[in-house]
Protein backbone atom coordinates (compact mmCIF):
# COMPACT_ATOMS: atom_id res chain seq x y z
CA UNK A 1 0.00 0.00 0.00
CA UNK A 2 2.73 2.27 0.75
CA UNK A 3 5.14 1.34 -1.31
CA UNK A 4 2.39 1.96 -4.39
CA UNK A 5 1.67 5.30 -2.64
CA UNK A 6 5.03 6.25 -3.21
CA UNK A 7 5.23 4.82 -6.72
CA UNK A 8 2.02 6.99 -7.96
CA UNK A 9 3.34 10.42 -6.27
CA UNK A 10 6.79 9.75 -7.95
CA UNK A 11 5.15 9.06 -11.01
CA UNK A 12 3.08 12.19 -11.11
CA UNK A 13 5.76 14.32 -9.88
CA UNK A 14 8.21 13.26 -12.33
CA UNK A 15 5.91 13.67 -14.95
CA UNK A 16 5.45 17.52 -14.30
CA UNK A 17 8.85 17.79 -14.19
CA UNK A 18 9.63 16.69 -17.28
CA UNK A 19 6.98 18.99 -18.68
CA UNK A 20 8.07 21.82 -17.29
CA UNK A 21 11.15 23.63 -19.64
CA UNK A 22 11.37 26.00 -17.68
CA UNK A 23 12.86 23.73 -14.93
CA UNK A 24 14.92 21.64 -17.69
CA UNK A 25 16.03 24.65 -18.72
CA UNK A 26 17.21 26.17 -15.06
CA UNK A 27 18.39 22.85 -14.12
CA UNK A 28 20.92 22.71 -17.46
CA UNK A 29 21.56 26.15 -18.59
CA UNK A 30 23.21 27.68 -15.36
CA UNK A 31 26.05 24.89 -15.02
CA UNK A 32 27.19 24.87 -18.70
CA UNK A 33 27.07 28.54 -19.06
CA UNK A 34 29.59 28.91 -16.00
CA UNK A 35 31.51 26.21 -17.52
CA UNK A 36 31.94 27.95 -20.42
CA UNK A 37 32.88 31.15 -18.65
CA UNK A 38 35.26 30.15 -16.47
CA UNK A 39 37.28 28.59 -18.64
CA UNK A 40 37.05 30.76 -22.00
CA UNK A 41 37.88 33.48 -20.13
CA UNK A 42 41.50 34.65 -19.62
CA UNK A 43 41.52 35.05 -15.53
CA UNK A 44 39.53 31.35 -15.44
CA UNK A 45 42.99 30.22 -13.85
CA UNK A 46 42.58 32.56 -10.91
CA UNK A 47 39.10 30.56 -10.13
CA UNK A 48 40.90 27.69 -9.15
CA UNK A 49 42.14 24.39 -11.07
CA UNK A 50 40.24 23.10 -13.82
CA UNK A 51 38.78 20.33 -11.23
CA UNK A 52 37.69 23.15 -8.78
CA UNK A 53 36.56 25.21 -11.70
CA UNK A 54 33.92 22.23 -12.86
CA UNK A 55 32.98 21.39 -8.89
CA UNK A 56 31.56 24.95 -9.09
CA UNK A 57 29.60 25.02 -12.36
CA UNK A 58 27.92 21.68 -10.44
CA UNK A 59 27.26 23.68 -7.31
CA UNK A 60 25.83 26.14 -9.71
CA UNK A 61 23.50 23.71 -11.04
CA UNK A 62 22.45 22.63 -7.68
CA UNK A 63 22.22 25.78 -6.02
CA UNK A 64 19.78 26.80 -9.04
CA UNK A 65 17.57 23.59 -9.01
CA UNK A 66 16.95 23.93 -5.09
CA UNK A 67 17.09 27.50 -4.15
CA UNK A 68 15.02 28.72 -7.70
CA UNK A 69 13.50 25.53 -8.89
CA UNK A 70 12.59 24.09 -5.82
CA UNK A 71 10.99 26.60 -4.43
CA UNK A 72 8.99 28.36 -6.47
CA UNK A 73 7.26 24.85 -7.22
CA UNK A 74 6.49 24.03 -3.82
CA UNK A 75 5.66 27.70 -3.08
CA UNK A 76 3.07 27.94 -6.61
CA UNK A 77 1.93 24.22 -5.10
CA UNK A 78 0.93 25.64 -1.64
CA UNK A 79 -0.92 28.47 -2.56
CA UNK A 80 -2.96 26.39 -5.38
CA UNK A 81 -4.15 24.00 -2.42
CA UNK A 82 -2.40 21.43 -4.41
CA UNK A 83 -0.81 19.88 -0.53
CA UNK A 84 -3.91 20.51 1.08
CA UNK A 85 -5.60 18.27 -1.41
CA UNK A 86 -2.74 15.50 -0.95
CA UNK A 87 -3.12 15.81 2.52
CA UNK A 88 -6.80 14.34 2.49
CA UNK A 89 -5.52 11.53 0.63
CA UNK A 90 -4.15 7.93 1.29
CA UNK A 91 -0.39 9.16 0.92
CA UNK A 92 1.38 10.04 4.33
CA UNK A 93 3.05 13.81 4.37
CA UNK A 94 6.40 12.25 4.38
CA UNK A 95 6.05 10.61 1.55
CA UNK A 96 4.57 13.85 -0.42
CA UNK A 97 7.91 15.64 0.58
CA UNK A 98 10.71 12.76 -0.10
CA UNK A 99 8.23 12.73 -4.00
CA UNK A 100 9.41 16.34 -4.32
CA UNK A 101 13.15 15.74 -3.01
CA UNK A 102 13.50 12.68 -4.91
CA UNK A 103 12.97 14.22 -8.45
CA UNK A 104 15.20 17.21 -7.49
CA UNK A 105 17.78 14.78 -6.42
CA UNK A 106 17.41 12.83 -9.99
CA UNK A 107 17.53 16.20 -11.69
CA UNK A 108 21.09 17.27 -9.88
CA UNK A 109 21.78 14.06 -10.99
CA UNK A 110 21.37 14.61 -14.31
CA UNK A 111 22.89 17.81 -14.33
CA UNK A 112 25.96 16.69 -13.01
CA UNK A 113 26.45 14.05 -15.66
CA UNK A 114 25.81 16.55 -18.22
CA UNK A 115 28.25 18.63 -17.12
CA UNK A 116 31.32 16.08 -16.38
CA UNK A 117 30.46 15.00 -20.17
CA UNK A 118 31.09 18.52 -21.61
CA UNK A 119 34.06 19.41 -19.20
CA UNK A 120 35.53 15.78 -20.56
CA UNK A 121 33.89 17.01 -24.42
CA UNK A 122 35.11 20.41 -24.29
CA UNK A 123 36.98 21.12 -21.99
CA UNK A 124 39.39 18.11 -21.65
CA UNK A 125 38.64 17.69 -18.07
CA UNK A 126 37.86 13.86 -17.38
CA UNK A 127 38.25 11.99 -14.35
CA UNK A 128 38.89 8.15 -13.07
CA UNK A 129 35.98 5.70 -12.94
CA UNK A 130 36.03 5.72 -9.44
CA UNK A 131 36.27 9.79 -9.67
CA UNK A 132 32.89 9.68 -11.01
CA UNK A 133 31.19 7.40 -8.83
CA UNK A 134 32.66 9.40 -5.87
CA UNK A 135 31.34 12.77 -7.17
CA UNK A 136 27.35 11.72 -8.40
CA UNK A 137 27.82 10.29 -4.29
CA UNK A 138 28.62 13.54 -2.65
CA UNK A 139 26.53 15.43 -4.90
CA UNK A 140 24.11 13.70 -2.89
CA UNK A 141 25.65 15.58 0.38
CA UNK A 142 25.77 18.50 -1.67
CA UNK A 143 22.15 18.56 -2.65
CA UNK A 144 20.80 18.24 0.95
CA UNK A 145 22.62 21.56 2.27
CA UNK A 146 20.81 23.92 -0.91
CA UNK A 147 17.55 21.32 -0.45
CA UNK A 148 17.58 22.72 3.00
CA UNK A 149 18.32 26.48 2.31
CA UNK A 150 15.47 25.74 -0.25
CA UNK A 151 13.13 24.13 2.74
CA UNK A 152 13.73 26.48 4.98
CA UNK A 153 13.08 29.82 2.71
CA UNK A 154 9.68 28.09 1.86
CA UNK A 155 9.11 27.32 5.94
CA UNK A 156 9.58 30.89 6.58
CA UNK A 157 7.94 32.41 3.67
CA UNK A 158 4.26 31.65 2.38
CA UNK A 159 3.69 34.59 -0.18
CA UNK A 160 5.17 32.66 -3.42
CA UNK A 161 6.05 36.20 -5.02
CA UNK A 162 7.94 37.20 -1.83
CA UNK A 163 10.09 33.35 -1.94
CA UNK A 164 10.89 34.12 -5.80
CA UNK A 165 12.36 37.36 -4.68
CA UNK A 166 14.19 36.09 -1.12
CA UNK A 167 15.45 33.65 -3.32
CA UNK A 168 17.25 35.33 -5.75
CA UNK A 169 18.56 37.78 -2.98
CA UNK A 170 20.05 34.72 -1.24
CA UNK A 171 20.61 33.06 -4.00
CA UNK A 172 23.12 35.28 -5.91
CA UNK A 173 25.61 36.35 -2.95
CA UNK A 174 25.09 32.34 -1.33
CA UNK A 175 27.05 31.16 -4.63
CA UNK A 176 28.77 34.05 -5.31
CA UNK A 177 30.65 33.36 -1.83
CA UNK A 178 31.59 29.72 -3.38
CA UNK A 179 32.71 31.10 -6.45
CA UNK A 180 35.78 32.14 -4.55
CA UNK A 181 36.20 29.73 -2.28
CA UNK A 182 39.74 29.07 -3.66
CA UNK A 183 41.04 32.31 -4.93
CA UNK A 184 42.90 35.02 -3.25
CA UNK A 185 41.45 37.78 -5.63
CA UNK A 186 40.14 39.57 -3.25
CA UNK A 187 42.79 38.69 -0.48
CA UNK A 188 42.83 35.28 2.47
CA UNK A 189 40.09 36.79 4.85
CA UNK A 190 37.47 36.73 2.06
CA UNK A 191 38.74 33.14 1.14
CA UNK A 192 38.44 31.68 4.37
CA UNK A 193 35.05 32.61 4.63
CA UNK A 194 34.43 32.14 0.90
CA UNK A 195 35.42 28.74 1.71
CA UNK A 196 33.38 27.76 4.50
CA UNK A 197 29.89 29.19 3.61
CA UNK A 198 27.94 26.46 2.23
CA UNK A 199 28.33 26.54 -1.80
CA UNK A 200 32.19 27.32 -0.79
CA UNK A 201 31.93 23.50 1.67
CA UNK A 202 30.06 21.95 -1.76
CA UNK A 203 32.74 23.34 -3.85
CA UNK A 204 35.74 21.93 -2.13
CA UNK A 205 33.46 18.64 -1.33
CA UNK A 206 32.78 17.88 -4.69
CA UNK A 207 36.65 18.98 -6.02
CA UNK A 208 37.82 16.08 -3.61
CA UNK A 209 35.66 13.78 -4.66
CA UNK A 210 36.79 14.74 -8.52
CA UNK A 211 40.47 13.94 -7.21
CA UNK A 212 40.24 10.82 -4.35
CA UNK A 213 43.41 10.64 -4.20
CA UNK A 214 43.74 14.38 -3.14
CA UNK A 215 41.08 13.65 -0.57
CA UNK A 216 42.52 15.30 2.58
CA UNK A 217 41.55 16.60 6.10
CA UNK A 218 39.95 19.84 4.44
CA UNK A 219 37.85 17.40 2.24
CA UNK A 220 36.23 15.70 5.47
CA UNK A 221 36.00 19.17 7.07
CA UNK A 222 33.72 19.89 3.82
CA UNK A 223 31.46 17.21 4.21
CA UNK A 224 31.14 17.65 8.03
CA UNK A 225 30.48 21.40 7.55
CA UNK A 226 27.93 20.20 4.54
CA UNK A 227 26.17 18.31 6.90
CA UNK A 228 25.74 20.31 9.23
CA UNK A 229 24.60 22.90 6.94
CA UNK A 230 22.22 20.27 5.62
CA UNK A 231 20.36 19.66 9.34
CA UNK A 232 20.29 23.35 10.52
CA UNK A 233 18.89 24.27 7.14
CA UNK A 234 16.72 21.39 7.23
CA UNK A 235 15.51 21.43 10.62
CA UNK A 236 14.34 25.52 10.08
CA UNK A 237 12.10 24.34 7.32
CA UNK A 238 10.59 21.09 8.60
CA UNK A 239 9.41 22.84 12.11
CA UNK A 240 7.82 25.69 10.46
CA UNK A 241 6.70 24.76 6.84
CA UNK A 242 2.91 25.56 6.27
CA UNK A 243 0.63 23.07 4.28
CA UNK A 244 -1.22 26.07 3.40
CA UNK A 245 -1.29 29.82 2.74
CA UNK A 246 -3.95 30.06 5.76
Amino acid sequence: MLSGILTALLRADFTVQLRNGRALALALLPPLVLLYAQFAGKRGVQLGDPLFRVATSITFGIASIAILGYTATVARDREKGVFQRLRVSPAPTWTIMVSRLAVQLVSMLVMTVVVLLAAAAVEKVSLDPAAYLLTLLTVIFSSAVFLGVGQALVGLIKSTDTINAVGRLVYLPLFGLGLFAHSEIFGTTFETISRWSPAGAVSTLLGGAMHPAAWNAETWEALLASVLYSAVFAGVGIRWFQWSTR
